[in-house]
């Protein structure tokens, strides 16, 4: 069976590594990025105000910060097949558990807390892995393995709106959280740690043909990675960034459909505005991580943040159902760029060796700056009775990170990615 998947054989097998990871990420992320969609049955049922709602969301991302920065480091030590199944088991077991209570501040420990140790290392964990199976590539790969956020988005947000309206948010959870065990926990048999343990080098390259490519000056050292890490200038330049799109991103996420709603559209066609945003990151992962590959990951990086404030102020704006799904197609679209063409950047800035890690680090203050996002766009709606400054804050937010990707200073010596 060793054999089978040397980089002689037509398939290279980190084409399958890709492969689980677009299958699990459209079940989880479909999960994670679905609470808009249960937003105002729960803030219904527990008679709550939008801050209060938003704050589950938030303590859950705040958690998923933490958790994402252990199982990076997990995953540089261990591999991914048990930390992937360790994300799955946990995520079911919480949508199961969060669709029995009955009181407000169970869903705290149900959702915000079981919840972010199964969906919260989702993005640290499939781009991490990925990573180092490809080099040439990296960018392609990256971006075919998180299209499931657009696939899972696109389908999850109607089929969570039509349990909901047919049955109850209890039962959309359960049903999902069922689910996502049954479709997740087996491939996770399928991942394998790096390409020597099939006896290749990253993009299928034969081991004496080729050597792996040297780590770069800005790597962390294997001896005290951590340190290597926090001392690095890049870092918390891409910290700062993440913080920003995260704020946006789950803004957004969590307040879009209760939004559309409030501007006078049904539910459903909320869930179509949310399912569009989806479909659109399918195409715009796909082809910003090609475009990372082509053109270079830095100027991919900063077309994504620019137009994602663009789309941001349009959305201040627009009030008829077409000029939201314009909102949904570009956003959507530049959005799932930054994840993949961002993740390609930092793996050439400080290599592969410690990823796991380094992806981890930044998820930290990820899971901050999406906390605050979510709670942001609560508390002006509760104060003002819209979204039009949240939304201002955000756009301003994606110029300034912007602004901060062209800081970025790459060293690197072999990398042909400028």
């Amino acid at each position: 069976m060793r054999n089978l998947w040397r980089s002689t054989d037509k398939l290279f097998y980190g084409w399958v590594v890709v492969a689980v990871f677009l299958v699990i990420g459209i079940t989880l992320y479909g999960i994670h990025f679905s609470f808009g969609v249960f937003f105002k049955s729960i803030e219904a049922e527990f008679n709550l105000t939008r801050t209060t709602t938003s704050a589950i969301l938030s303590a859950n991302l705040l958690l998923a910060g933490l958790f994402s920065f252990f199982f990076g480091w997990a995953l540089d030590r261990y591999g991914p097949r048990r930390v992937v199944l360790l994300m799955t088991v946990f995520t079911g077991l919480s949508l199961v558990l969060t669709s029995l209570t009955n009181a407000f501040w169970q869903l705290f420990i149900t959702y915000s807390l079981l919840m972010a140790m199964g969906t919260g290392p989702l993005f640290v964990v499939p781009m991490s892995a990925v990573s180092r199976w490809f080099d040439k590539k990296r960018g392609l790969a990256l971006g075919l393995s998180s299209m499931g956020i657009g696939l899972g988005t696109m389908v999850m947000a109607p089929f969570a709106t039509y349990l909901i309206t047919s049955y109850s948010w209890h039962t959309a959870y359960l049903v999902i959280g069922l689910l996502a065990w049954v479709v997740a926990v087996p491939l996770t048999r399928l991942l394998k740690r790096d390409p020597r343990e099939i006896g290749s080098l990253p993009d299928g390259a034969k081991i004496g043909d080729a050597e792996p490519p040297p780590e770069t000056e800005t790597s962390p050292s294997a001896q005290h990675p951590f340190l290597s890490i926090v001392q690095n200038r890049n870092f918390w330049v891409f910290a700062f960034i993440w913080f920003l799109f995260a704020a946006c991103l789950f803004l957004i996420f969590t307040h879009l459909v209760p939004h559309v709603t409030d501007i006078g559209f049904s539910p459903i066609e909320a869930a179509t505005v949310l399912s569009l945003l989806g479909a659109a990151s399918i195409p715009g992962r796909l082809l910003i991580g090609i475009a990372s590959d082509r053109i270079g990951r830095k100027i991919a990086f900063m077309v994504s943040t620019l137009l994602q404030a663009v789309a941001i102020a349009w959305l201040i704006w627009a009030q008829s159902l077409s000029g939201l799904y314009v909102f949904a197609l570009v956003y959507g679209f530049f959005s799932s760029g930054f994840g993949c063409s961002g993740a390609a950047l930092i793996s050439d800035t400080f290599g592969v060796k410690n990823i796991g890690t380094v992806l981890g680090l930044l998820e930290i203050g990820f899971g901050i700056g999406a906390a605050l996002g979510a709670a942001l766009g609560g508390y002006t709606f509760d104060v003002r009775g819209n979204y039009t400054v949240a939304f201002i804050i955000a756009a301003v937010a994606m110029l300034v990170a912007t602004l901060l990707v062209t800081m970025v200073r790459r060293r690197a010596t072999t990398s042909h990615h400028q």
